[in-house]
């Protein structure tokens, strides 16, 4: 398992590996990836990604160049890279090189996205956390049966073994994390029964501050759903925020990893779209003032 770059940031600095975070600090116009990426830069190893390229390659080379003499530490860069680089991005990107320490550690922002939980370790949950946990997410794996998630893989090294960023939850009723979920959580429900489901999806409904609801099926489980749960009492304006079928638009087919595609593709659009909004009320807001 891959784990998330401050995850691995942190294995780093407690097996005292010299590295370099190499961070996105500012950006304007058109570039390749946005304010916050990092990446980490070791004598003879690399994590993350900046967004490739020449700006890539020549912060790497300063990076390791600051390693072997840090008295000639980088100061803060803006970098155009277009007219400096050559590059296709016609924008400008600032980049700040920090030795990985614990004030960085400690200065690193947490995960970007919001938690994730993934009820169901069957054959679709496996997939689904097979990609997430490739992103700086808190992902919440659970299912009511121990022997359903998959043995961890074995490491090579136990000095070069890295955190996983999923935490897995065996728990029973399983509904009861969703109650003690943070509001704007994001859930995609997964499990081998529909009433275990059934169970789950309601008690999701019934808190109106989750981000995001995702229910594996078909159409015509979502009707046998919304009658069900129309006659417990859950409003038919909560019910249109169930999304079921889960995967966006455009990609067919039934096997667990293109199934996983499309439902984490559908999340993190989701997830786009609201932070769009809450950037906007947040400049509506400044402008009243």
């Amino acid at each position: 398992m891959s784990a998330s770059l401050r995850a691995l940031a942190a294995t780093r600095l407690l097996d005292a590996r010299p590295t370099v975070i190499v961070e996105v600090l500012r950006t304007r116009g058109s570039v390749p990836r946005e304010a916050g990426t990092r990446m980490l830069v070791g004598p003879a190893d690399l994590e993350g990604t900046i967004g490739g390229g020449r700006l890539e390659w020549e912060a790497i080379a300063k990076a390791r160049a600051a390693l072997d003499h840090p008295a000639r530490w980088p100061a803060d860069e803006e970098i155009a890279l277009g007219a400096s680089l050559g590059q296709c991005c016609g924008g400008a990107v600032t980049l700040r090189y920090l030795r990985l320490d614990q004030s960085a550690l400690d200065a690193w922002s947490g995960p970007r996205l919001p938690l994730i939980q993934v009820y169901g370790a069957g054959h679709v949950g496996r997939a689904v956390v097979r990609l997430l946990e490739t992103l700086d997410a808190t992902v919440q794996w659970i299912d009511e049966r121990s022997d359903a998630f998959p043995s961890p893989s074995p490491s090579p090294s136990t000095a070069s073994s890295e955190p996983s960023p999923i935490e897995r939850v065996c728990v029973e009723p399983v509904e009861a994390e969703v109650r003690i979920a943070p509001p704007g959580a994001y859930f995609l429900v997964l499990t081998h029964q529909h009433d275990l489901d059934l169970r789950i999806v309601e008690a999701v409904l019934r808190r109106a501050d989750f981000g995001f609801l995702g229910l594996i099926g078909s159409r015509t489980k979502r009707r046998r759903f919304e009658q069900q749960l129309l006659a417990r009492g859950i409003a038919a304006d909560a019910l249109a925020r169930m999304t079921c079928p889960i995967g966006i638009d455009g990609i067919d087919g039934k096997e667990p990893p293109v199934i996983a595609v499309a439902a984490v593709a559908q999340l993190l659009r989701a997830m786009s779209a609201a932070t769009a909004l809450s950037s906007a009320r947040s400049v509506a807001a400044e402008a009243r003032r």
